[in-house]
């Protein structure tokens, strides 16, 4: 992918500029001037213009530095860009009194040995460095000539994450000295329509903001503006430094009348999905955390303190443990046990007596994580519908037991067994994090850099929230085999509050403007024999099979009648019926289970599907060459249904819609060989798993 390369992208002129002639040439002479006001030693940056085009989730940006050197000798021009790591460069060109030299951009060890190549030989070169968080640095510089200009053009483009319920597209903004015409100008266009628009900067105050920033928004088009004037940027009224130096972060999202978005365009697709409304599904995690001697002081301090906030944010249906490592491992507690308020208190005071000693075992320390999650649900100590985390802080390399970091990934990797996500939290710079990233990427998780500043706890915290939600677990995007080719990744282990599953591919035939898309994944079980569970974004209301309630909200209805059945009804007329039905205690064998039935089938679209939904509306079938079965009082025959000839028996069930203790015997014809040749597709299709 395109942005594997970022971290080693360079720019590199090779048209030499310094062939040209230009470089080489001397000073032009010019007569004394007065300087206008914005010129830093010598060299005016007359504009400055972020353009953004995002469309779909997906960025275009193009920033613009335009300069002249109003010196009386030529001068060196810096031109510095902090883009996102997300990010990938796809052009720029450096144009100087008119003449475009465009630039090359290489791919990694290439990219490093011409760039040294070309400074070497005088030449003008950019080169992409890691800055900060976020963030990785492109710099170029170029001599410019008295009286000449210069333009920079730098074009990169992203594809936007849905985070914490939005998109982000963030800038970095930092001119250096003030400019008389600065602009940011972000036009979006979602197909799917916009549903909120904001922006804000960490280094202007709000009424500052607001005087020099428009934002709008209407149907499928958003726009923002930011063009502050030269004394809008100044750090204080009569100074001439500037005050733009920090973050400029445009946030949206979208609407979303479904949980899912195909958008097509000249022969690929791109999937989104993103269901809102979900309950979140309770986790098992273990935190493995490295005491060891180099954590000693604020790493240490500050871990803790995200440590106690994380406690506080557990909910009393998840589980947990902490593991230390250092030369040894120490653990909390032999198992699993539930976030209860007695345990968080606990888990609090083990937490505050923390202390860091000795050297770095990062493989027994993982390996005593993943095995206890594995007992955990072996022996069915987590509830079946839950999901299991480890995530692991280290600030250095393994220097005790198992080093190796190829071993370590694979006794990970073997240990898990691809049934749950690891991630891992890089504190500081000390380490090999190439191997941390590794290592959470090939056991279907994610690493972080932890940067050793004042708020390390919070950016700890952040981590912790990403993942704190999971909406559902196992989620696969199947499409159809003959329709679809190069398929970005379609399988996920987690779906978490606020993110989206982004799904892309090229369609065989370019001229299909539709196809059908399944998503499965697991979440948890609302209703079920025992229980009824109700949710209302995240609040719940739990009832029982024995209570007699109705609750209404936004044209939704839902009525339990005691120990029959949960009526369901909601948009226009269509009515839901889910009826208990209960077995002897003592059966060896069959458990109460739920029927599910529709009374207004009708008024269901056409395009509704499933086991159930595909017989909602008329089709033709005709039944004929009636003769006796093996069963005399249930004879056989011949049904011709979807261009199938199927043996099917005739026979009885029950409709307990209008009776739901006796029901109504009706007469039927069974398909055999779990409806083939009846059904679309397998009966395999339709199953859930772990229905109690």
């Amino acid at each position: 992918m395109a942005s594997a390369w970022w971290p080693c992208l360079i720019l590199a002129l090779l048209s030499g500029l310094a062939a040209s002639g230009f470089l080489r040439s001397p000073s032009r002479p010019l007569g004394k001037r007065s300087l206008p006001e914005g010129v830093v030693n010598g060299i005016e940056v007359y504009s400055t213009k972020i353009s953004c085009k995002v469309t779909s989730r997906f960025a275009h940006n193009v920033v613009t530095t335009r300069a002249v050197n109003r010196a009386d000798t030529a001068k060196e021009v810096s031109f510095d860009v902090e883009l996102p790591k997300t990010a990938f460069i796809t052009n720029f060109t450096l144009t100087i009194d008119g003449v475009t030299y465009p630039g090359n951009v290489k791919e990694k060890e290439v990219a490093k040995k011409q760039y040294e190549k070309a400074v070497s030989q005088g030449k003008t070169a950019g080169l992409v460095k890691a800055s900060g968080r976020k963030l990785e640095k492109f710099t170029v510089s170029v001599n410019v000539a008295a009286g000449s200009k210069v333009t920079f053009e730098l074009t990169y483009e992203e594809l936007l994450k849905r985070h914490k319920g939005k998109y982000e597209l963030y800038l970095k903004v930092q001119p250096k000295q003030l400019v008389k015409h600065f602009e940011i100008e972000a036009d979006i266009y979602e197909p799917q329509g916009i549903s909120t628009l904001d922006a804000e900067a960490s280094f202007i105050t709000n009424d500052l903001l607001g005087s020099a920033l428009s934002k709008s928004f209407s149907g499928k088009k958003g726009r923002v503006s930011f063009k502050p004037s030269m004394d809008q940027q100044r750090s204080c009224p009569t100074c001439t430094d500037s005050l733009l130096h920090g973050d400029f972060i445009i946030t949206y999202d979208v609407n979303r009348e479904s949980p899912a978005n195909v958008q097509i365009v000249n022969g690929y697709f791109v999937h989104f999905f993103a269901p809102q409304g979900l309950p979140v599904v309770p986790k098992s995690v273990v935190f493995v955390i490295d005491v060891s001697g180099s954590m000693h002081g604020r790493k240490m301090e500050q871990t803790k303190d995200a440590l106690l906030k994380i406690l506080d944010d557990m909910k009393e249906e998840d589980y947990l443990n902490i593991i230390l490592f250092s030369g040894d491992v120490t653990i909390w507690r032999d198992n699993l046990v539930q976030a209860t308020p007695e345990n968080i208190q606990e888990a609090r005071t083990f937490v505050k007596n923390i202390h860091d000693q000795g050297m770095t075992n990062i493989n027994d320390g993982l390996m005593r994580a993943i095995n206890m999650l594995n007992k955990a649900r072996e022996e069915h100590r987590v509830p079946e519908r839950s999901t299991s985390i480890v995530i692991m802080l280290t600030d250095g390399d393994a220097n005790v037991g198992e080093s190796r970091p190829e071993k370590i990934q694979e006794n990970v990797r073997n240990a898990i067994g691809g049934k749950f996500p690891l991630y891992n939290l890089g504190f500081g710079n000390n380490l090999n994090y190439n191997f941390l990233e590794s290592m959470a990427l090939e056991n279907q998780g994610l690493a972080r850099r932890i940067y050793e500043d004042s708020d390390a706890n919070l950016q700890l915290q952040g981590f912790y929230e990403e993942v704190a939600n999971p909406l559902l677990t196992g989620v696969e995007v199947e499409y159809p085999e003959n329709a679809i080719q190069d398929l970005t990744q379609n399988a996920y282990q987690h779906f978490y509050d606020g993110s989206e599953i982004v799904v892309a591919g090229r369609l065989l035939d370019e001229d299909m403007n539709n196809f059908k898309a399944d998503v499965k994944g697991h979440g948890v079980s609302w209703v079920t024999p025992d229980k009824i569970i109700l949710w209302n974004g995240a609040a719940q209301s739990t009832f029982g099979w024995l209570d007699t309630v109705t609750v209404t909200q936004d044209g939704l209805s839902v009525t339990i009648n005691r120990k029959k059945n949960m009526v369901v009804s909601f948009g226009d007329g269509v009515t839901f019926v889910v009826v208990l039905h209960q077995v002897w205690k003592k059966h060896p064998v069959h458990q109460d289970f739920l029927g599910f039935y529709v009374v207004d089938s009708h008024r269901m679209s056409a395009q509704t599907h499933g086991l159930l939904g595909q017989f909602f509306h008329p089709f033709d079938f005709e039944v004929s060459d009636i003769h006796p079965g093996s069963d005399p009082t249930k004879p056989d025959a011949t049904m011709v249904v979807k261009n199938h000839r199927l043996t099917v028996t005739r026979g009885s069930q029950k409709d307990y819609r209008k009776d739901v203790s006796i029901g109504t015997k009706v007469a039927c014809w069974f398909v055999h060989d779990n409806g083939e040749g009846l059904i679309d597709g397998v009966h395999s299709d339709y199953i859930v798993p772990e229905l109690f």
